[in-house]
């Protein structure tokens, strides 16, 4: 836990946001540590097959305070399940999403993106930390090769854009998840490209020739944060064992 809070420190994280431990005691020896994207039973027993006491995800299992634990929802079943193995389940959602070398410098970075800098910086006590980033691709591209490319490198069967830009895409901006707040920072900040995980249908419209916009699923577009989690806990836990979950989470199905 505090190798993670190092990384990206709590209070980076968003007002409504509930990151950090969720389940467990902090005391407890870690056999083993699973990484995803979101806590769910399936996830839970993965856990336990392949001897891992803990979960560290991206989403937060609890969002909001439980009155009942009982066996009537999702949540509470697996909240359950976690307790009764005493699998330790550790949250790192907005705080990671923030931070600097987080979830949106990893998707820069599978992109190949250079020069890469927070889009909306902020200062959090002595912590420079921003909700996201942009960068430029190392050759501009049309706007079609760079939504294929996009598709590619996050397996995405489908890309919502908005009219393709006349103009190669050069600097890309990017927030993962639910980004769409961060449209109009973007084009502010001179970006040709928008990639986020999703974003309300009227936020498409005025905006065409302006800057790219591709909307990849917030599943796909967040799926390499397992990949930080890896990254900080071997550099920082060496010899810990680490194990990124098998077990797909997304709830959305493409037919």
């Amino acid at each position: 836990m505090s190798a993670l809070e190092q990384f990206a420190p709590l209070p980076l994280q968003e007002s409504w946001d509930n990151a950090g431990l969720q389940v467990g005691l902090t005391e407890a020896e870690v056999s083993g540590a699973l990484l995803c994207l979101d806590v769910t039973e399936a996830v839970v027993d993965e856990a336990l097959r392949k001897g891992c006491n803990v979960v560290v995800s991206h989403h937060p299992l609890l969002f909001r305070g439980l009155k009942t634990i009982s066996d009537l929802t999702d949540v509470q079943r697996t909240v359950r399940k976690a307790v009764k193995h005493e699998v330790c389940v550790i949250s790192m959602h907005t705080n990671m999403d923030n931070a600097r070398g987080g979830v949106n410098f990893k998707i820069a970075a599978k992109l190949g993106l250079t020069d890469v800098e927070f889009m909306a910086e902020k200062r959090v006590g002595d912590v420079t930390c921003g909700s996201g980033v942009i960068g430029t691709l190392e050759e501009p591209m049309a706007a079609d090769d760079f939504v294929k490319r996009v598709k590619q490198v996050f397996g995405v069967e489908c890309a919502m854009t908005n009219e393709l830009l006349r103009r190669p895409v050069s600097r890309v901006a990017i927030c993962g998840g639910a980004g769409d707040f961060l449209l109009d920072d973007a084009v502010a900040a001179g970006a040709d490209a928008f990639i986020t995980g999703e974003m309300h249908y009227h936020q498409y419209f005025g905006y065409e020739q302006r800057i790219q916009i591709c909307v990849i699923g917030h599943y796909q577009s967040e799926q390499f944060t397992t990949e930080v989690f890896r990254d900080i806990i071997a550099e920082r836990c060496p010899g810990v064992k680490t194990e990124i979950a098998e077990t797909c989470t997304n709830p959305i199905l493409y037919f």
